[in-house]
């Protein structure tokens, strides 16, 4: 490139060393310090327009597959060291962006997660069972919760609330639950993959020729809103392509992402009608891809690179409408991602990657595709003598399982004969079913413990002990860390320092109102490890998925922020560390509006108008006081335990965290989490 860029300055130092650095741009300071005040002054006409991709890399960004993102990077300003809310799931990070606070701020546990005594139904207007973990991206699962918290799903004030409160005008559209949470008190304009809210918004697209989601209708009393004839299902995606086995994806697939058309249908009517129309100053346009099809089909999968062309297409329209309105001068695009990716898959030691050869899995081949990683703890807590539920019932997950070295299964897949197990006869399962009954037992197990319930979220699991026995905290807590497929554990400091483990105030997760787990695990990782030309593997909870992202490791850690506008400077890299956290506040800077009890930062160093800032950066590493000792350490090739590596006995934690001071405060990054057995 001929043009020069920015590099803004850190310097990083082990432990509680600090060096200082200076970053910014000339200027002079117009009041960026003082709270809600714009580098801009009242900041008249401007706005903001938030383009999440959902689960995008940023090593995935190139001039050949996204064009425009990587044209954005070089004029804009790209941030080099950016994080992801721990642990790294899209409704955590949903939170996150719309408060800019960490879950121990925000007392929200997306994805999944438990909480009985809540009730309602579900944008399908199902009946949803709260007695058992229940999956969050939905905005009326969302509204029941928020009743059942009495108003106070986030137990702090959200961005658009404060952009609300000053006059300013606000759109929610995407992705459902994401969206949704930006705008929680639905004070805005809101359009879902569910739902278009409020009620005359909804008819005032119809009017204008423009279809809706398909359950929209349920949103409302009955008869107030009526679907037109041809409205169809606009935010359906396409079938899925599997396997011959008819429940595992076919990661070789070339036909393209499923969620293409659904994410053009929601950007079409956000560019067409909402931005000329309705012209709102904040807008937060969440899209599932590349996220959901890397789900589907793995990172890096002929499919997953089709749903990064088409975000990109989406952001090239994006930026062309803004310049067709007149308003590109005006108005600030921060494209973020609330995570990163990573392939589904055990140490390919153990489970060689696959070749695809028709619709089955074939040989041997280290360009192929994974045959393991998927991970069931409320399986293997209960083979190991524990009483332990996740809330799903009988699982058939043939392939990602597990296919050993020599081609055996891991789990054999098994036929519910007469019904009994899965309550279908003639079902196929891997694994049966674990559902929370309606009372949980009494009597402790024969290993003394108590129930446990499990909410499967991905690359990392929380776990709850309903009756807080300390004793089955302890004792659950040794046999994760026995087990090599999980990572670092996380536990509740109310039951003390348990050898190995770290508190969750450490990572920002424990929450004033108690709605945290008792436990965070999260799943063993390999960074470095290569599947489809990318690298990072971990394991996960959720079956039949192929790629994956929640765990410690540095690849779902290290997500994606770019931002270009007024705003902003031109041409720079910001090397500081930054965070999901620091969004809103960087926003509400922009904008001039107050945002109380954020954990994160406005980023100064790269707004223009604002004088010169000194940072200092520390590197620490954070261990526990004791590690874990006298562990039988158990081979994943082995639900039941048998294979056992002698090798090592001892586990700990190492996590890596920075540290920034700016301006008498002290910003918390994240770098990764690992377990160290030796």
């Amino acid at each position: 490139m001929s043009r020069s860029r920015w590099l803004l300055c850190a310097f990083f130092s082990f432990q509680l060393g600090q060096a200082a650095c200076s970053a910014g741009a000339a200027g002079d300071d117009q009041g960026a310090n003082g709270k809600g005040d714009s580098p801009y002054g009242t900041c008249d006409g401007c706005k903001v327009i938030v383009f999440v991709w959902d689960g995008l890399r940023p090593d995935s960004i190139d001039q050949a597959t996204t064009p425009n993102l990587y044209q954005l990077s070089q004029t804009g300003v790209m941030f080099s060291d950016h994080h992801s809310t721990y642990p790294t799931f899209t409704m955590m990070n949903a939170a996150s962006l719309a408060t800019g606070g960490f879950p121990g701020t925000t007392g929200f546990f997306g994805n999944t997660f438990w909480q009985p005594g809540a009730m309602g139904n579900d944008s399908a207007g199902h009946a949803v069972d709260f007695n058992q973990p229940v999956f969050s991206e939905d905005y009326a699962i969302l509204r029941a919760l928020d009743s059942y918290y009495q108003g106070k799903l986030l137990l702090v004030g959200s961005l658009f609330e404060s952009a609300q409160k000053s006059g300013k005008k606000t759109v929610a559209v995407g992705k459902s639950g994401a969206a949704f949470l930006q705008d929680r008190l639905q004070g805005g304009l809101i359009l879902d993959e569910k739902m278009a809210y409020p009620l005359d918004f909804a008819k005032e697209l119809q009017s204008a020729g423009l279809a809706l989601p398909k359950t929209a209708p349920l949103a409302y009393n009955a008869g107030d809103l009526v679907l037109g004839a041809n409205n169809g299902d606009p935010t359906a995606p396409g079938p899925k392509v599997l396997l011959a086995d008819g429940v595992s994806t076919d990661a070789s697939d070339a036909g393209g992402s499923p969620y293409n058309a659904p994410n053009r249908y929601l950007m079409d009517v956000y560019l067409s009608y909402i931005l000329p129309q309705k012209d709102p100053d904040l807008s937060v346009v969440w899209m599932r891809n590349p996220d959901t099809t890397e789900h589907n089909y793995g990172v890096g999968a002929p499919n997953a690179i089709d749903a990064l062309r088409a975000q990109d297409d989406l952001l090239g329209r994006l930026l062309a409408r803004l310049s067709e309105l007149g308003i590109q001068d005006r108005t600030d695009v921060i494209v973020v991602s609330d995570h990163a990716h990573s392939t589904v898959s055990g140490d390919t030691d153990l489970f060689p990657l696959r070749s695809i050869q028709g619709k089955n899995v074939g040989g041997a081949d280290p360009n192929g595709f994974s045959v393991s990683g998927y991970v069931r703890l409320a399986d293997l807590l209960t083979r190991a003598g524990f009483t332990a539920f996740d809330g799903s019932g009988c699982v058939n997950d043939p392939v990602l399982s597990g296919l050993k070295a020599d081609g055996t299964p891991v789990y054999a897949v098994l036929t519910d004969t007469d019904g009994t197990v899965c309550g279908m006869a003639g079902r196929k399962y891997t694994t049966p079913a674990y559902k929370v009954p309606a009372t949980l037992p009494s009597a402790p197990a024969p290993n003394g413990t108590h129930p446990v319930i499990v909410a499967a979220n991905g690359g990392s699991d929380y776990l709850y002990v309903p009756d807080y026995d300390a004793s089955t905290v302890a004792q659950v807590v040794r046999f994760l860390q026995s087990r090599m497929e999980v990572g670092a554990v996380f536990v509740d400091e109310s039951y003390g320092a348990l050898p190995g483990t770290l508190p969750l105030s450490a990572i920002h997760v424990a929450d004033p109102a108690n709605r945290h787990p008792d436990i965070v695990a999260s799943f063993a990782f390999h960074e470095g490890s290569v599947v489809q030309g990318f690298p990072g593997t971990e394991y996960s909870s959720v079956p039949n998925t192929r790629g994956m992202h929640g765990s410690f490791s540095p690849r779902d850690v290290h997500n994606t922020l770019i931002a270009q506008g007024p705003h902003f400077q031109s041409g720079a890299v910001d090397a500081l560390p930054t965070g999901n956290v620091d969004v809103a506040p960087t926003i509400a800077r922009i904008l001039g509006l107050e945002l109380h009890k954020a954990d994160g930062r406005p980023l100064d160093e790269v707004l223009r108008g604002v004088s010169p800032k000194s940072y200092s950066v520390e590197s620490q590493l954070m261990l526990p006081v004791t590690p874990a000792s006298g562990l039988s350490m158990k081979v994943p090739t082995d639900p039941a335990g048998g294979d056992v590596d002698d090798t090592r006995s001892s586990y700990t934690i190492e996590m890596q965290v920075k540290v920034v001071r700016h301006n008498g405060h002290r910003y918390t990054y994240f770098d990764s989490a690992r377990a160290v057995r030796q």
